[in-house]
């Protein structure tokens, strides 16, 4: 069985191709990049009176477990993700996966 882990990055509009350049610098093979829209403590904030639109671009790489940890530190520091407001990135664990077009390393 292949054991892979999915890493999760959320960031603000426009970061996304940065958050999934900085993976794939890393050691990650691709990734994919799906808007979506969400809010917290930072996006209530409103600029002469109109709110900050919660526009956000997910970002989904599927990797090997052992390189998960440096792929992720590399995206919080291209992503600057350690500032308030930045986004959010981590890292589950995958049950299964179908469809790795890739060799795979076992």
């Amino acid at each position: 069985m292949i054991k892979v882990s999915l890493i999760i990055t959320i960031v603000k509009t426009g970061w996304g191709d940065r958050a999934l350049e900085a993976s794939m610098k890393a050691g990650a093979e691709g990734g994919t990049i799906l808007m979506g829209r969400g809010i917290g403590v930072h996006e209530r904030q409103k600029i002469l009176g109109i709110p900050i639109k919660p526009e956000k671009e997910i970002v989904l790489s599927v990797v090997y477990p052992e390189k998960s940890e440096a792929i992720l530190q590399e995206i919080v520091r291209e992503c600057e993700l350690e500032k308030p407001g930045a986004g959010i990135a981590f890292v589950v664990p995958v049950e299964r996966v179908l469809g790795v077009s890739h060799p795979v390393a076992e």
